[in-house]
């Protein structure tokens, strides 16, 4: 490790089986260029692609590493849908934009499906998702589900599986049923981000790493200072998400950087792994702290969830999931867990995403807070502030941005704890219900 280690990725599975982890200089020079972009995962990178596609000049700036937060350590789900039942908008958006929303929750997922068929990014995307039913109302939600998504023209295949043939796609006797998904699916994150980047790289942006952003100076062009160089641009994109912190208070009071957790078991044997999940689907239940989990390409079981409000990882990560996944899976009580790693994904008050611009500094835009659909949701966002600094405009980005977002009061020091009450109302409401 070089003498930034503490910068370096996280010892996660997905690390230990990157492709390749280039390095990208430290920013060491003071730079212009038509937009900066602030933040090297997916909003960061897509933005930076987006823009550079329509030939505007791009300089990224990552504190870290490309993919050293939740876009290169999460649970690699690629599921349609952008947060939360989007239906409750309707009073600020219409609803024409509720449909828009609806929408684009199926085609941001199309969004990643192509841009990794077009561009040939080797990150194991698979097709197939299953979303699990914890109580028999919620499977009888699936049905009225996948009569939504047939009335919205979803041309994927949905299926719904009654209870008693779950075991056609989990050996796990958890559930009350299930609602699969062939158009949702799933991937290796950190693959599909660094190989992003590669491609924004061969477009010309000019990518730093290891250059946190020390101070933002606003006016009609915008300079963004770091250790060795400040960049001067036109427009600047804010997309650090849960990992802001001071930059813009603005935002990062309207983000709770929640806390999230992974376990990878050694590969299973092909038989057992067959047996755990026999078509290879992405699976997520609907509990409040929810579990997510589903085969790595070398037949690892990735299990994930259990979201902390706290601001404290567990002193053992593996120890602390272990026993959700018995719960699941009591027959891997003999297998041995490989790699356990956690990390702060951005959960906003309403599940939904924060997309828009800043009222007071109108050439500086922002992405946030996409509480778990991550994967897909950042390419759209990206897509739309791109389409806003190009154009001038984008209806995508109006829609988004008329929903209105609440701060979290008290500062970072309350945030956490009126969340977790939060939390434990709708636990508690789920083990009387």
């Amino acid at each position: 490790m070089n003498q930034h280690s503490h910068a370096q990725h996280t010892r996660s599975y997905y690390a230990a089986s990157a492709n390749a982890l280039p390095d990208y200089p430290p920013l060491s020079a003071d730079l212009n260029a038509d937009v900066c972009v602030i933040g090297g995962g997916f909003t960061g990178v897509n933005t930076a692609i987006e823009l550079a596609q329509r030939g505007l000049s791009v300089i990224l700036l990552e504190a870290r590493r490309i993919g050293w937060g939740a876009s290169g350590r999460n649970g690699g789900q690629l599921i349609r849908g952008i947060g939360h039942d989007v239906g409750g908008f309707a009073r600020y958006v219409g609803a024409e934009g509720v449909r828009y929303l609806e929408q684009a929750g199926i085609d941001s997922v199309a969004l990643v499906g192509q841009r990794v068929r077009e561009h040939g990014i080797d990150c194991d995307l698979r097709w197939g998702f299953c979303e699990l039913a914890n109580t028999p109302a919620q499977f009888a939600a699936f049905q009225a589900e996948q009569e939504h998504l047939a009335a919205l023209g979803y041309v994927h295949e949905t299926r719904l599986v009654a209870p008693q043939d779950m075991a056609q796609v989990v050996a796990s006797s958890q559930y009350a049923g299930g609602l699969v998904d062939m158009g949702s699916g799933h991937l290796h994150p950190l693959n599909l981000v660094l190989g992003e980047a590669d491609l924004a790289r061969s477009l010309g942006v000019r990518i730093f790493e290891q250059s946190p952003v020390l101070e933002l100076i606003h006016g009609d062009s915008v300079q963004v200072r770091c250790a060795s160089g400040t960049v001067r641009a036109g427009s600047l994109v804010l997309a650090c998400n849960a990992h802001l912190d001071d930059l813009e208070p603005r935002l990062s009071g309207k983000v709770l950087p929640a806390g999230s957790y992974i376990i990878a078991t050694e590969p299973l044997a092909p038989a057992l792994a067959a047996e755990l999940i026999p078509q290879n689907l992405a699976l997520c239940d609907q509990k409040v702290g929810l579990d997510y989990y589903r085969l790595s390409a070398d037949r690892r079981l990735l299990f994930g969830g259990a979201c902390h409000y706290s601001g404290r990882d567990p002193a053992d990560i593996g120890a602390y999931m272990r026993p959700k996944l018995l719960k699941v899976f009591p027959q891997l009580a003999h297998v041995g867990i490989d790699y356990q790693w956690g990390g702060k994904i951005g959960i906003t008050a309403n599940r939904f995403p924060q997309v828009g611009r800043l009222r007071q500094y109108p050439n500086v835009y922002y992405a946030q807070g996409y509480s778990g659909h991550g994967v897909n949701v950042t390419h759209w966002t990206a897509r739309l502030l791109a389409e806003a600094i190009h154009a001038g405009h984008s209806r995508g980005l109006d829609i988004f941005s008329a929903v209105p977002h609440m701060t979290f009061p008290g500062g970072p020091a309350l945030r956490a704890p009126l969340l977790a009450l939060g939390m434990l109302w709708h636990r508690l409401r789920e083990v009387l219900g």
